[in-house]
């Protein structure tokens, strides 16, 4: 459809006013390949432990234990920051209804990290790029260890800012195992402790954290088979219960060795019901990383209805099953024998999150937790719910400096821009139309504020926050004037798009630490959230919903005149596109 024609339409030649209504699956284009919804377990960690040979010396499990200090517990020398402490999260109050702008004050400018010598010491550095910019005589290293040890290769975040400080701070003054934490999910099946890890995963390896999801029933199911019954699962089936503490103490040992190669966050998923085998996990950790405990519990009987059915209809122990009421009978039948030996957590660090997955309100529970990232972990669950909703995100309309090819700037839109943003308040008003909740975020530059303007019916809010990533000095000039008269800039930024700042600007890291207030207030909302931001600034958006590596985040395709539709809901993450133009 060529420009003219879309203008001819817009002003009511070549076509009734009915043209402006449109036809939604008339736009969809192809989305990426990597976007495709798969059952949360199988996107886990791969286990090693199973590829190895003769990895069973016997039918004991102690293959994979390891000894227990004399007391029986792994040692802390930090007092607890909190401790049985609850908090009880009232219901969200509902977005107002009301237009009008409104200004968020969030916005953080914050240091990349970069690593000086992986067993010497840690540098906090102000980016890659000009060599003004560099290590100047003020600047600080913290030397941690004058002898080279394995557990310092790849332990620290590639984030900034307060990440970085935060884990220099844990690193320094913190027992060696709090250098790696293990979250240990706990909860009976149907609780969403899947849905939850995944989450937490994807949350954490945005920030930067080098994070993976272990699933334990995937080890089961490469071990044993897809085809148990319920009766596997009972606690009075012997050899059922060696099999499962067999394949968990193999998770957590794949778990463990992956912490030692330079992980720092691992996720434990499995039900982990019973005392005996959180016990045999902790004494498996100690003194190799630090476990908290991260109990789902869900008293709500339709949830519990609703993620049974899903269980059944999407996990590999059902796959084989054509009948679906007949897993259906299983499933019930196994969560039956989960519950007869079901003990809560009362034990060591834990997290419990009471009735949260609704959205609704509910409790959180805490005791023992201290330290930066377990504070960051325990406000990332407060926000979080598993509520349907959709998140559409979309650049601004062409722009005169798109036009140009000149980097940030504040111009408004070119004529393109301008038919761009009647076509997206014509989308937002179909696709939305029932929604009366939802919301427009913008930055607070003009050419995201001028697309937003004829949308019509919804609060629009103002972000800081998603400002496009500041240029620097280089605000204004076009990739060719940069190449040409800041030629080491251009290198730079080539080789390394992702921690490379702009002089007096910022680099990606950066966009990301400022992005994170966005990232809860998107997964505390309930309603549907229309964002029109800047390529750097969705490109980072983006990344956290696909769950894609930073290193991509620079490179990712965020085209003009295009809406990326984010579902969100209880079986994961979708994602459509429109392209209107």
């Amino acid at each position: 459809m060529t420009f003219h024609h879309i203008l001819n339409i817009l002003s009511g030649q070549n076509g009734s006013s009915a043209s402006l209504e449109l036809d939604l699956e008339h736009y969809v284009v192809p989305a990426p390949a990597t976007s495709a919804l798969v059952y949360a377990a199988n996107l886990t960690a791969t286990p090693r432990s199973l590829n190895r040979t003769k990895v069973f010396s016997g039918t004991d499990g102690s293959t994979s234990m390891s000894s227990p200090s004399k007391d029986g517990h792994a040692p802390n020398d930090r007092p607890a920051a909190v401790k049985d402490m609850e908090v009880i999260i009232p219901d969200p109050a509902r977005v107002p209804s009301s237009s009008g702008v409104v200004e968020s004050k969030s916005m953080v400018n914050s240091s990349s990290l970069q690593k000086q010598d992986s067993h010497r010491g840690l540098l906090v550095d102000r980016g890659v790029g000009s060599p003004r910019l560099v290590k100047s005589p003020s600047t600080s290293t913290f030397t941690l260890d004058t002898k080279p040890d394995s557990d310092t290769k790849n332990m620290m975040p590639a984030a900034a800012g307060a990440v970085a400080a935060a884990a220099i701070s844990d690193q320094m003054l913190g027992p060696k195992e709090d250098r790696h934490l293990a979250i240990v999910l706990v909860g009976l099946p149907a609780r969403g402790k899947t849905f939850t890890a995944a989450k937490l995963t994807r949350y954490l390896r945005w920030l930067g954290h080098d994070t993976k999801h272990f699933n334990v029933g995937k080890y089961r199911r490469l071990k044993h088979g897809t085809n148990q019954s319920a009766d596997f699962f009972r606690g009075d089936n012997p050899e059922g219960m060696e099999a499962r503490n067999e394949v968990a103490a193999l998770a957590m040992e794949d778990m463990i060795v992956w912490m030692q190669e330079g992980g720092q966050v691992g996720i434990f998923d499995a039900t982990n019901s019973t005392r005996g085998r959180r016990n045999m996990l902790t004494e498996m950790a100690e003194g190799k990383c630090k476990i908290i405990f991260l109990e789902t519990i869900c008293n709500d009987p339709n949830i519990i209805e609703r993620n049974i059915r899903l269980k059944v209809q999407q996990s590999p122990d059902y796959a084989e099953v054509p009948d679906f009421e007949a897993g259906y009978r299983d499933f019930k039948s196994r969560l039956d024998n989960y519950e007869k030996v079901y003990e809560p957590v009362e034990e060591g660090s834990y997290i419990k999150m009471i009735d949260m997955v609704s959205g609704h309100g509910g409790q959180i529970q805490v005791n023992n937790i201290s330290g930066y990232l377990p504070g960051r972990i325990v406000f990332f669950l407060v926000n979080t719910h598993l509520t349907p909703r959709p998140i559409l995100l979309t650049r601004h309309g062409e722009s005169l400096d798109n036009v140009r090819g000149r980097i940030g700037g504040d111009t408004v839109l070119s004529e393109a821009g301008e038919v761009y943003a009647k076509k997206l308040a014509k989308f937002v008003e179909k696709r939305l139309k029932n929604e009366k909740a939802a919301s427009i975020w913008t930055s607070t530059l003009q050419r995201t504020v001028l697309t937003a303007s004829p949308i019509a019916g919804f609060p629009k809010i103002q972000w800081r926050a998603l400002d496009e990533i500041n240029a620097g000095v280089c605000d204004g000039m076009t990739y060719e004037e940069i190449k040409k008269n800041m030629p080491e800039e251009y290198e730079s930024r080539k080789n390394d798009k992702l921690r490379y700042r702009y002089p007096r600007g910022e680099s990606y890291l950066d966009v990301i630490q400022r992005l994170e207030p966005v990232i809860i207030e998107l997964e505390r909302q309930r309603a549907p959230v229309v964002v029109i931001s800047h390529q750097a600034v969705l490109r980072a958006l983006y990344a956290y919903f696909a769950d894609r590596p930073l290193n991509e985040i620079p490179h990712i395709e965020m085209p003009l005149h295009t809406i990326i539709e984010i579902q969100m809901g209880v079986t994961g993450v979708h994602e459509k596109r429109y392209k209107l133009m």
